[in-house]
């Protein structure tokens, strides 16, 4: 295993975190366990949920186990997130200070622990006052609640903004953030990334291989079946069969992973993985697993080179399809000079 400092902070973690999306909803509670048993054991330091998986079940399993493993518990990092509905009323959910201040005080009961080491508002607010939200991390960093706090699934205007009003408060300020980022999905790349390398914001990327797409499992004009999670639900959400198999900027991408696989002797999975680590601002690729075999399979990735031709060649063919302004390559020149005419 390999380790970066999360974000602008000096806690150390593995270059690979565990997502825990799963637990108590594709993996119970024992393989969860074994789960997280196979994650340590491989150098694996960094553990990240949410309330809202399987609506709290997801903390539970996690703090049984570290109640368990108190010796392994002492070592790891574990980042927890609210904003998402937790139950059927207003004030349910939101980032306003009533509803995290509830949110977590649950997930520390959950998980067992006095604080958490990382808190990550789970997405935009828009009723909510950024300044109501990060005056409330600010106080719970203040109170030991929290070490550290991030974001998931802002836009870079709301990270930056975030980040400048916390700096003008004198506040604690935002650590990380959470968005989806893949060989698939890099639109990020225009703003967000931008704006997290600008603050010092570390990235801790989501759904790495694209829904599994990345893994190779899919194959073009053969509809998923079986015990996967577009076999089992075609539609689902950003990685739905249907649009992603129509584009053919999709299989052009797949083909490409699958060639470089084939050449360096490991999984399209593996190969995906490593150019997202390579990736500028990346700290830790956020890892989910239904089984142990499969977490097995992607922390192979850490120990991959991949060389900086075939990092060249993936990152061609996934380049973004834009429109000409503002993110063409012509108007991409227009933002950047050399020092020298």
């Amino acid at each position: 295993m390999r380790y970066r400092t999360m974000g602008n902070t000096g806690t150390v973690v593995s270059v690979q975190a565990l997502g825990t999306m799963t637990f108590g909803a594709e993996a119970d509670e024992e393989t969860s366990g074994r789960i997280i048993e196979a994650y340590v054991e491989a150098g694996g330091n960094f553990l990240d949920t949410a309330d809202a998986y399987s609506k709290g079940v997801s903390e539970q399993i996690i703090g049984r186990w570290l109640a368990a493993h108190p010796t392994e518990a002492q070592q790891l990092v574990v980042a927890t997130k609210g904003r998402f509905p937790m139950g059927p009323g207003p004030n349910d959910y939101g980032a306003s200070r009533r509803h995290l201040t509830d949110a977590l005080d649950s997930s520390l009961a959950r998980l067992g622990v006095d604080s958490v080491d990382l808190y990550q508002i789970h997405a935009w607010d828009a009723l909510t006052p950024i300044e109501e939200t990060l005056r409330f991390l600010d106080d719970a960093v203040r109170a030991g609640k929290i070490k550290a706090y991030g974001f998931s699934n802002y836009l870079g205007w709301q990270l930056t903004k975030a980040a400048w009003i916390a700096k003008v408060h004198g506040w604690a300020p935002p650590v990380t953030l959470q968005p989806q980022y893949s060989l698939l999905v890099r639109a990020i790349e225009h703003e967000i990334v931008p704006a997290a390398l600008d603050q010092g914001i570390g990235l801790l990327p989501w759904s790495p291989l694209a829904g599994g797409w990345l893994s190779g499992k899919y194959t073009r004009g053969t509809a998923p079946s079986g015990a996967t999670r577009l076999g089992e639900n075609p539609d689902r959400g950003m990685e739905a069969w249907g649009p992603r198999s129509e584009d053919e900027h999709t299989w052009a991408v797949l083909d490409a992973v699958r060639e470089v696989a084939e050449g360096a002797g490991t999984t399209s999975a593996a190969v995906a993985l490593a150019w997202l680590d390579a990736q500028p601002a990346v700290t830790s690729t956020i890892l989910g697993a239904r089984t142990v075999e499969q977490l097995q399979q992607n922390l192979a990735a850490v120990d991959l080179d991949l060389g900086a031709d075939a990092l060249a060649r993936l990152t061609e063919v996934s380049t973004p399809q834009t429109e000409v302004y503002p993110y063409g390559p012509q108007a991409v020149q227009q933002r950047f000079r050399p020092l020298v005419p």
